[in-house]
């Protein structure tokens, strides 16, 4: 690699970290991190681990944070911090090698990996996910790998495309089919015949089907229902109408790419352009057959998370028209775009995340006092501790979508944001998370009798309350915000 090259996505990378901030234990970090912690500690969590393990034992995304750190001794904050950067770095520079298989001219190249990167946390439809989120994850280094590896399939490099989609499904399994699903249609659409959308439709119907049969059809519980139908983004049928028109949209500006890609002669844009219209298709058909109640348990495979790539994508090659077309050398121009675009994204950010720093750097003490608290329950309460919250916690004004075993390192009752997804991909939790968020209904009338009641059935030891609290709680450690207080067979 190029040290100009180096030096210029160095930069995008420290650009796209001031621009969209960072979070370490925030939205899906509560799924990932414990795990990682885990690996280090094997005595944390000694209850309720299935529902970040299920994840767990399905990734070595935790193994490889885990080794890590154990080779070069850093503190966990520091590690997932460092990894934070390297797997944008590498995202950046993935984008920058598929820019460089489609365009040419070098404003169309740079416009198209600038724009991805002031796009980084734009919601991508109704899929839940952003382009990069704020925190580590393995979607971000799976993305790194999976448009590396389209790379590798135009240039015919198809051993290191094998390696490179290895590296992405021990990270993250499901997205890594989607790419997997993806490569193969270029080889196809690159080998055949000129044919019908329909026949070529036909031909690639017949994968993502195969990759299905392993899930098995057959009734869910009840427990699991009540907690899938609480998941909107599982099902195309019950999206919102702009989430439907984001589904839909790139069928159209994809065919307008791929007219483009051909009138100029870009081979290689036209054949991306043309199997993602297939690839999306595809799916979007998928989706509405698993959106039946009769595949209510094949729902959690997700097809319409086939949108992350396409969004990718779609955003490196419109960028790349609009750098050649429009933006050119001017810089003026490059200003007058990218200006109000990044900041608008980071205004953005700051809303979405109010109670805190808008980057969270691993030497800086927390702003956020749920975090604060958090962390002193880390430092005074025993390993084996089992905590109770609200169980919309993680949804409180000022709570930042914060997640509690992360930053704790405790054991926690179930609760219904980050345990009730792990559920809807894990069914056999079903049973469990149903009786534990049942048994905190109510939470915020809860008195010192129900809080006696959670210690007699689940061992609760300790709670953590929204101030003013609740009397006759002993509390140990208090802020404006947020209360600690141990259970005692007294209380």
């Amino acid at each position: 690699m190029k040290t100009k090259l180096v030096l210029i996505l160095l930069i995008l990378t420290f650009a796209a970290l001031l621009i969209h901030g960072y979070h370490p234990w925030a939205e899906d970090a509560e799924i990932y991190l414990p795990g990682v912690e885990k690996i280090l500690n094997p005595a944390l969590f000694p209850f309720n681990a299935q529902f970040f393990q299920s994840h767990a034992h399905l990734t070595l995304f935790p193994n490889l944070i885990a080794a890590s750190i154990r080779i070069t001794h850093l503190p966990l904050v520091w590690a997932i911090f460092l990894w934070h950067l390297l797997s944008i770095f590498l995202f950046l520079y993935a984008a920058w090698e598929l820019m460089s298989r489609c365009f040419t001219s070098l404003p169309a190249r740079w416009c198209g990996v600038l724009l991805l990167t002031a796009l980084f946390t734009m919601p991508v439809a109704g899929t839940a996910l952003y382009i990069i989120d704020q925190y580590l994850n393995p979607r971000n280094l799976t993305a790194f790998a999976g448009i590396l590896a389209i790379v590798k399939v135009l240039d015919r490099k198809y051993l290191q495309a094998g390696l490179l989609l290895v590296f992405a499904a021990v990270i993250h399994p499901l997205m890594s089919v989607f790419v997997l699903f993806y490569s193969f249609l270029l080889l196809v659409i690159a080998r055949m015949v000129p044919e019908t959308n329909a026949s070529r439709g036909t031909v690639a119907m017949s994968v993502p089907m195969a990759m299905a049969l392993p899930f098995g059809f057959g009734k869910t519980s009840q427990a699991y229902h009540q907690v899938a139908v609480s998941h909107n983004y599982h099902y195309l049928v019950r999206w919102e109408w702009y989430e439907l028109l984001g589904a839909v949209a790139p069928f159209a500006i994809l065919w307008w790419f791929s007219r483009l890609a051909r009138n100029r002669g870009q081979r290689n844009l036209d054949l991306m352009c043309r199997a993602l219209i297939v690839f999306e298709a595809v799916n979007f058909a998928g989706a509405l057959v698993l959106s039946l109640p009769l595949f209510e348990s094949l729902a959690r495979l997700q097809p319409m998370r086939s949108l992350y790539l396409v969004y990718v994508l779609m955003i490196l090659f419109g960028g790349g028209f609009l750098g050649e077309f429009v933006l050119q050398n001017r810089l003026w121009r490059w200003a007058l775009l990218f200006v109000p675009l990044c900041a608008g994204m980071f205004i953005a950010q700051r809303q979405l995340f109010p109670a805190s720093a808008h980057i969270e750097e691993p030497w800086s003490a927390p702003k956020n006092q749920w975090v604060q608290a958090f962390q002193w329950v880390r430092d005074n309460t025993p390993q084996d501790a089992i905590f109770a919250l609200d169980p919309h916690h993680m949804d409180l004004p000022g709570e930042d979508q914060n997640g509690f075993r992360a930053i704790a390192q405790r054991s926690m009752l179930a609760d219904e944001i980050k345990d009730s997804g792990a559920v809807t991909m894990f069914p056999p939790n079903a049973e469990v998370w149903l009786a534990q968020t049942q048994a905190q209904k109510g939470w915020k009338r809860f008195q010192a009798a129900d809080f006696a009641r959670l210690h007699r059935d689940y061992d609760v030891t300790w709670v953590v309350l929204q101030q003013p609290g609740v009397s006759g709680l002993t509390c140990p450690y208090q802020n404006p915000a947020v209360q600690v207080c141990q259970l005692t067979p007294g209380n």
